[in-house]
């Protein structure tokens, strides 16, 4: 059953995308997209007075070795030409794919058509309830890009042991705050993040993960500590004694994908409503981990695809971490943790 408040919540969303009746709305899913959120969202379009067409793809097989979860690069679409008419014609797009567009092959061309894409993330929309509409999130995190824009250097130390250094040199610098408004551009919901995706070889030092942070592929916080090598971008040894080392371990060796040990992308999180702890109260099939991207002064670590860098793979780790100082050309933007000053919402 659908609930009139997520459909309200969907169509404020919306609403902060500058939606209007006469555009051309698409609703993309899959075969195996949660049907709440698909329902949820083509109530919302019609409560805002838009006429949803609904594109709906087949899921295709997973070929293996291991389910795939929380890349943000959806194979569904596989560059249909009937989908991908609709979606270079429409101009907004709501996003309900399992995995989503941010990073598919086909993003390029639909974008380049104007639309305005927002993704869903695949968890149930009761989430969504407490991710009340801040505007002032736009201007934090173009303020936090700014920042990245402005910088040659990352930093990122904390008390466990990480010790990092990014290069940003020829690096792709972003943020999301959660809605879009500009023809060919998308966002994911919930936002508050803000990304630099190094180029090739830029990427070197030590990443520790500590008891408390959270893997996102495996949507489990970490337990035992994690000790990662870094060296140009690529992970060279990963090493503890507990089992979140082990399963860190066969997971990328499962896929036989060199470039699942480099780096996807870093960044840090800006939501001061996003909650670390929301990923304890929810099973696995009803979260994805999207919130907990973006929550308030965790460092964000990606390892597997990144496009700046040519590389493409299906072997991904999202990892939010605690606790860690990052500074920007030796200036901080998150110290131990907690977000810089001029930052936080005033």
């Amino acid at each position: 059953m659908i609930e009139s408040t997520w459909v309200r919540r969907y169509a404020e969303q919306f609403e902060a995308c500058r939606l209007v009746p006469t555009e051309i709305a698409v609703v993309l899913s899959e075969t195996r997209s949660r049907p709440e959120i698909v329902q949820t969202a083509r109530l919302a379009l019609s409560q805002c007075g838009v006429t949803p067409v609904d594109v709906v793809v087949t899921t295709p097989p997973n070929p293996g070795p291991l389910p795939i979860r929380s890349t943000g690069a959806s194979v569904a679409l596989a560059a249909n030409p009937a989908a991908m008419g609709a979606l270079t014609n429409a101009e907004f797009i709501v996003d309900c794919t399992v995995e989503g567009l941010l990073h598919a092959p086909e993003l390029g061309q639909i974008l380049a058509g104007g639309a305005r894409v927002l993704m869903i993330s695949n968890e149930h929309p009761e989430n969504t309830e407490r991710w009340p509409h801040d505007p002032a999130l736009a201007d934090r995190v173009a303020a936090g890009v700014a920042l990245l824009e402005q910088s040659e250097v990352m930093e990122v130390v904390s008390d466990a042991g990480t010790d990092l250094t990014v290069d940003l040199a020829g690096a792709v610098r972003a943020g999301s705050h959660g809605w879009c408004t500009d023809p060919g551009t998308i966002a994911h919901w919930p936002g508050g993040l803000v990304l630099a995706f190094p180029a090739s070889g830029k990427v070197n030092g030590t990443v520790v993960l500590a008891p408390g942070d959270v893997n996102l592929t495996f949507k489990e916080y970490v337990r035992d500590p994690v000790t990662l090598t870094v060296v140009d971008d690529y992970i060279t040894a990963i090493e503890g004694s507990g089992v979140d080392a082990e399963l860190f371990r066969s997971y990328l060796a499962a896929f036989d994908e060199p470039d699942a040990y480099a780096v996807s992308h870093v960044g840090w999180g800006m939501n001061t409503s996003a909650r670390w702890e929301a990923m304890a109260l929810w099973d696995k099939a009803d979260h994805n981990g999207t919130e907990l991207r973006a929550f308030a002064g965790n460092f964000l670590y990606s390892t597997g695809a990144n496009e700046v860098a040519g590389r493409y793979c299906r072997g991904h780790f999202d990892l939010p971490m605690r606790g860690c100082t990052v500074t920007l050309d030796g200036n901080p933007v998150v110290v131990a943790g907690e977000l810089a000053a001029e930052l936080l919402p005033s």
